[in-house]
């Protein structure tokens, strides 16, 4: 039997575009070609476009055969846990919760401590979680070091097949994605060669493993960056910062921009034998003296009268912020930049604990104990932080003072995990939780005993008193995620619903007990996820 042939069998005239344009146009408006208008035009225009596509396929002249990839590297640490690995597939498949999440946790929030767990034990990510992993690390930058680590060579070769993932790449520097330590062909192309993300990745790699390295590299193509590339590079020194920086510091004092020469004084005021450190030093000790005629000995300052050009190469800013004295403004700068270890000798022998509770003439008492308190950071003395910090029992240590919560967290920063710990737990104990969160964010993880018992206490007592329960919420967030694991036992009492006291907030009772419910249920989760990854 012979087939009649239709419209469809046809070849078209215009091809694949003419039937394209009439399925967008529409029927009604646009007939396909080699179709009859009318009610069947619908139907022709889909066996026409059926037709062409096998035509367009069959047309299709073979390609010679892809190079064959490359096989992934192996990655030599064990394999992780069944268990362990099964948790993870539930932390990379959650979604951060929208407010008003209940009792539940929050997984993605666990994911990091997962991360930071599993390679303090050495395990290979699972070749299957390996998208996952770097699609989480795309969407959260915070995620990216712990992501790479973990994730392994493994995820670098799948990174350069998807370009959605060549941040692994830009992040790797030439560490890993581009290059191995200790191939200093490789390490000076990819200098040379590399985007600029690559490059400061490489600098801040290479100056942690070896100090020396990494500077001579920079000061390599130092006259010829951009200075905003020199000034983002600069920065990279502070890894592994030392003595030996000092040369090519102190000729990053002439550059050209104003940015560049601030970070290179700051850098070089770091290091407390430098010779700006020394010049930084003779400024300040000229300025503050103890006058002894009084009753009381106290502090008095004769601010500078003028930022002359020495100044200004030593990296002192001119022009003081709108609001600010110019003279408070320089005298900052130079007590900020002097080594903390000169006022002893220059305050009659006393102890930094003595020297800060001397009075100060004047009104500059708050200039100069600010000054002091950045001293402290930027050399990480911990001597004169905690007598900046002073005791947390202190009705000043509340706020407000001359030291701020924010320099008091800094302060913190530069005592042991320990020390921190006691101390944010007496201020808690105190001063209440309202004005603690600044604090806690710079305690180690999970929190000490001491700082758990004080931050539940703390929010048992807001809960009995009725007290607005969201805006403890930020607290309670980080309790979920540093609180020790063991205190979930603790909190088993705090479950139920409280009694609501007549003036408190609508709804509070209900919020607390939700709230501990997902505490604990939270702690058990990390409790359950560290023993799987025994």
């Amino acid at each position: 039997m012979t087939r009649t042939s239709s419209p469809a069998d046809a070849p078209v005239p215009g091809g694949w575009e003419e039937l394209v344009t009439a399925a967008l146009l529409g029927t009604e408006r646009r007939t396909p070609p080699g179709c009859a208008p009318g009610p069947g035009a619908p139907a022709a225009l889909l066996d026409a476009a059926a037709v062409e596509t096998v035509r367009r396929r069959a047309g299709v002249r073979p390609a010679p055969a892809a190079d064959r990839l490359e096989p992934a590297p192996a990655d030599p640490r064990p394999p992780l846990p069944a268990p362990a690995a099964r948790r993870l597939a539930m932390l990379l498949a959650n979604r951060p919760a929208a407010s008003g999440r209940g009792a539940a946790p929050d997984l993605m929030e666990l994911l990091p401590q997962w991360l930071a767990a599993a390679e303090a034990r050495g395990f290979a990510a699972p070749a299957q979680a390996l998208p996952a992993l770097l699609d989480a690390a795309r969407g959260r930058t915070d995620l990216r070091p712990a992501v790479l680590r973990f994730a392994g060579p493994r995820a670098l070769w799948l990174a350069r097949l998807n370009p959605d993932w060549r941040f692994a790449l830009r992040a790797a520097g030439g560490t890993g994605a581009l290059g191995r330590p200790g191939d200093p062909e490789q390490t000076r192309a990819l200098w040379q060669e590399g985007l600029f993300a690559e490059r400061v990745a490489l600098l801040s790699s290479l100056r942690s493993r070896d100090p020396a390295a990494g500077r001579d590299l920079l000061a390599s193509t130092w006259a010829t960056e951009r200075a905003e590339d020199r000034l983002m590079f600069l920065d990279s020194l502070r890894t592994g910062l030392g003595p030996e920086d000092e040369p090519f510091l102190e000729q990053a004092l002439t550059d050209r921009s104003r940015n560049v020469r601030t970070t290179a004084a700051e850098l070089l005021s770091a290091l407390p034998g430098s010779a700006l450190a020394s010049r930084m030093a003779a400024r300040a000790a000229a300025c503050v003296a103890v006058d002894r005629t009084r009753d009381t000995p106290a502090i008095v300052v004769e601010a500078p009268h003028e930022c002359d050009a020495n100044m200004e190469r030593d990296g002192v800013l001119p022009t003081p912020p709108t609001g600010r004295g110019a003279r408070s403004w320089w005298f900052g700068q130079l007590v900020e930049a002097a080594p903390l270890d000169i006022w002893s000798a220059r305050l009659g022998g006393r102890t930094p604990g003595e020297i800060v509770t001397l009075p100060v003439a004047d009104d500059w008492h708050d200039d100069l104990h600010a000054a002091w308190c950045r001293a402290a950071v930027r050399q990480r003395d911990a001597e004169w932080a905690r007598a900046l910090l002073g005791a947390p029992t202190a009705p000043e240590a509340g706020g407000p003072g001359a030291v701020s919560l924010a320099e008091r967290a800094k302060l913190l920063g530069t005592l042991s995990a320990g020390e921190r710990a006691e101390w944010v737990a007496g201020f808690i104990a105190t001063h209440g939780l309202s004005e603690a969160f600044q604090l806690l964010g710079v305690c180690a993880v999970p929190w000490a005993a001491p700082l758990g018992r004080a931050v539940v206490d703390a929010l048992n007592i807001a809960r009995d008193a009725g007290s607005y329960p969201w805006s403890f919420s930020g607290v309670m967030g980080l309790a979920e995620r540093c609180l020790d694991p063991a205190e979930a036992n603790r909190l088993d009492a705090l479950l139920a619903m409280p009694e609501e006291p007549e003036d408190a907030s609508p709804g509070a009772g209900g919020y607390w007990a939700e709230s501990f419910q997902r505490l604990v249920t939270t702690l058990r989760l990390r409790a359950a996820m560290t023993e799987e990854l025994r």
